[in-house]
């Protein structure tokens, strides 16, 4: 089963029984919650649309379709799918902490399909996709080179992140929708005992790109952002750097909640640039990659 094919299903089985529902509806929200980029999503709502499940209101927002006719006892019973083995997702994970010990290695297609047991072919494919993230190089007749964290790459996306995201709530704050952000809102919450862990929601980011409706924009998040979105969601692991993260979120949704604007553009601009205390800390070479040389790939 595709990453696509069970979130068509999950959602599906959802709607049909009337069991919660990934709240908002929209790109960004479900990418957040399925973990994964907007593509598998927009193949999944896509033929949820085609066959009749969900529906597009006037205002072109997705809602389901039809009221599910089941009782709250066959709401308990209905099994959802189970997630599949997401091997891309897995192998990046596994490439973002290799890549935070500053070293280039060199990753060979044939012993990297034995690791994981799975085809040359699909193993290839992942390292494609990889690349066009900017993970991975691919070098002619050596294979395939792994992107080393740098802590000058990092200050470099984050200023080019600021500026566009700032723009993008510009664009969009016209049309953000207050229930959406009350939801968001709810969704980042802080421990509320001491063996809870906070709970943080990053649809805030995807939420204000898609909304903006600015392609451009939307592109270099999808092409530049999935590296460092895997370092950031590593990081949150950490609970004092996520109950950070919940208060940065609350204090930009409350000032997008209340309108104002000024706060929001504030607050938007602090939680990018200064919500980054472990990695910041990671130290990186400035003397170029380093790396093993190794035989030549056929």
């Amino acid at each position: 089963m595709s990453i696509a094919n069970y979130i068509k299903d999950d959602l599906a089985a959802r709607l049909r029984s009337g069991k919660a529902l990934p709240m908002p509806l929209t790109l960004g929200s479900l990418a957040g919650h399925y973990q994964v980029s907007f593509t598998p999503v927009r193949t999944a709502i896509a033929e949820l649309l085609e066959e009749g499940l969900l529906k597009k209101g006037a205002n072109r927002r997705l809602a389901p379709a039809t009221t599910p006719q089941t009782s709250a006892q066959g709401r308990s019973e209905v099994e959802l799918p189970t997630p599949p083995r997401d091997y891309y997702q897995e192998i990046a994970n596994d490439l973002v902490q290799q890549s935070l010990q500053g070293d280039s290695i060199y990753l060979r297609e044939e012993l990297s399909a034995e690791k994981y047991d799975i085809s040359r072919s699909a193993i290839r494919h992942i390292f494609h996709r990889l690349a066009g993230e900017g993970m991975l190089d691919h070098i002619p007749r050596h294979g395939w080179l792994l992107r080393p964290f740098r802590q000058e790459d990092l200050q470099d996306f984050i200023e080019v992140r600021e500026v566009l995201e700032r723009k993008a709530l510009d664009l969009a704050k016209d049309k953000l929708e207050t229930q959406v952000l009350k939801k968001m809102l709810a969704a980042n919450s802080l421990a509320k005992s001491s063996g809870d862990r906070p709970t943080v929601d990053e649809s805030l980011h995807g939420y204000l790109i898609t909304t903006a409706g600015n392609q451009y924009i939307r592109d270099f998040f999808e092409r530049q952002g999935r590296y460092y979105q895997l370092l950031f969601q590593w990081e949150d692991h950490d609970e004092a750097a996520a109950t950070e993260t919940v208060r940065q979120h609350q204090s930009i949704l409350n000032a997008l909640i209340n309108k104002d604007w000024r706060e929001a553009r504030k607050s938007l601009s602090h939680h990018i640039c200064n919500n980054h205390p472990i990695l910041s800390q990671i130290r990186s070479t400035t003397a170029g990659p380093r790396h093993k040389r190794v035989p030549s790939e056929d």
